[in-house]
């Protein structure tokens, strides 16, 4: 479906649902959206002065909230907004009472009672995505902002919001267009006096936009990271300090703690907040040859998550007899892995500098005494960052929908790129080339289906 088509979707009801959280508080809010909305507010409000009798819009109007046979339910204040000037692109009322819940109940209840429709979960959104309000990557970017826990990440989705990276897929389109147009003056106007560009004049614009979408699409490295979290698995033989670390990291006591080898049967995961960074963070079950059939199950499940942890804390035992050998037939079974070695418990060892000078990128550190743990999260926090795209511009692809897209796109050009070179037929070249301009256009929401609307805002919660 494209973007002039989705304007006139839609039907002419009016939805209503609370936009703040569920539960009690000072004040809940409820938005009603459609072209009932003024004539619903208008039903149930009564002015508390005389001389407020009709809304203007956008004014916040002070009043009470009535029942249909006319007993006041509540003190409230409504505003109104015009169709064509609000988030919906739609006649909107948004109407704040006292945050009980029996309160908002009971609002709810006479609305709908008197032809609201409980709206579905984005559907506010959804509707400014259709009425042309906002567009695909902005309607998403709302969700994303709601989700967001730390700072990095509501930093990314504001910016997505406030459109820099529509701005930014749209000014790619329109370097892409101009080609095709160019390909296209070939085809219709064979015989004409047209000057059409050589075919390395060609290759340059079109390589110059592929450095560019190439360029976008090996951010979603690092706005995986940004949007999923930063998955950090910690490994080890038996006993040698993971749950420690992983309650030190934690800063609370979150796995149990003895001096008996095997504790750890399954993983224990929590996230953490390391400097706006969202880090997920896994306490793995002890590898070691060894152990009944639950510790093996538990052996299982670790060298899963490893495999898809983004980074692995192992931890030797420094105190432990062995450990050299020990760690050295560890490394071979994580060789595939990106490793942050940790050697624990110099507090036992009287010259751990000595001991682990043949290993000199391990870390030192005692769980029990909390040495180097600051240079651990410090050197955490380092590999964190080198895998972190420029966050200044908005221009980060977080979304794996957005991903794919652009990977489709860089296909695409590739392949019209080889025809260009080997002299096909230009009608190819150019079907080649709007495949590329309708995966950008998928992105924005210029070109949609209604099962990726549907994909895409059944993530939000009602309210949005």
């Amino acid at each position: 479906m494209s973007f002039q088509e989705k304007k006139s979707s839609g039907d002419d009801d009016t939805i209503v649902a609370v936009i703040t959280p569920p539960g009690e508080g000072g004040i809940a809010a409820l938005r009603l959206a459609g072209p009932k909305s003024l004539a619903l507010l208008n039903r149930f409000y009564r002015p508390a002065y005389h001389k407020h009798k009709q809304f203007s819009p956008f004014l916040l109007r002070y009043g009470y909230f009535t029942a249909a046979g006319g007993e006041i339910i509540d003190e409230v204040t409504a505003v109104y907004m015009p169709a064509g000037d609000s988030y919906t692109g739609l006649e909107q009322a948004e109407i704040f009472c006292h945050g009980g819940r029996q309160v908002v109940r009971m609002l709810l209840d006479e609305l709908v009672r008197a032809g609201a429709r409980p709206a579905e979960p984005g559907e506010f959104t959804k509707l400014a995505f259709l009425n042309g309000r906002i567009d695909l990557t902005r309607a998403e970017a709302v969700a994303d902002m709601v989700a967001a826990n730390t700072e990095v990440s509501l930093r990314v989705s504001r910016e997505h919001l406030l459109g820099a990276f529509s701005r930014h897929i749209d000014n790619l389109r329109r370097e892409l267009i101009k080609i095709i147009a160019d390909v296209e003056a070939s085809i219709d106007f064979p015989d004409e006096e047209i000057v059409t560009p050589e075919q390395s004049e060609l290759l340059a614009a079109l390589d110059r936009v592929l450095e560019k979408i190439e360029e976008l699409a090996a951010s979603y490295t690092g706005g995986r990271i940004v949007r999923e979290g930063f998955q950090v698995a910690i490994g080890g033989r038996p006993n040698a300090g993971k749950s420690s670390l992983f309650n030190l990291l934690l800063k609370q006591e979150r796995a149990l703690v003895t001096p008996a080898p095997g504790t750890t049967r399954d993983y224990l995961s929590e996230w953490i907040d390391l400097e706006g960074i969202a880090v997920n963070l896994i306490d793995t079950a002890g590898l070691r040859e060894k152990g009944s059939a639950v510790e093996k199950s538990g052996h299982e499940r670790a060298l899963k998550i490893f495999k898809n942890s983004d980074l692995i804390i192992w931890l030797a035992d420094l105190s432990s007899r062995g450990w050299k050998r020990r760690l050295e037939e560890d490394l071979k079974r994580l060789e595939e892995n990106i490793i942050m070695l940790v050697g624990n418990k110099i507090d036992l060892v009287k010259d751990y500098k000595k001991t682990i000078v043949a290993c000199p990128e391990m870390l030192p550190v005692s769980c029990l005494t909390g040495a180097g743990l600051k240079k651990l999260k410090s050197d955490l926090v380092k590999r964190i960052n080198e895998k972190m795209p420029d966050l200044t511009s908005g221009m980060v692809v977080t979304s794996v929908r957005h991903q794919q897209k652009l990977e489709q796109a860089i296909k695409n050009i590739k392949s019209a790129r080889k025809k260009i070179e080997s002299e096909e037929s230009p009608e190819f070249t150019a079907f080649d080339l709007n495949l590329a301009a309708k995966a950008l256009d998928e992105i924005t929401g210029k070109v949609y289906n209604e099962q990726i609307l549907e994909e895409i805002f059944s993530r939000f919660c009602i309210g949005k």
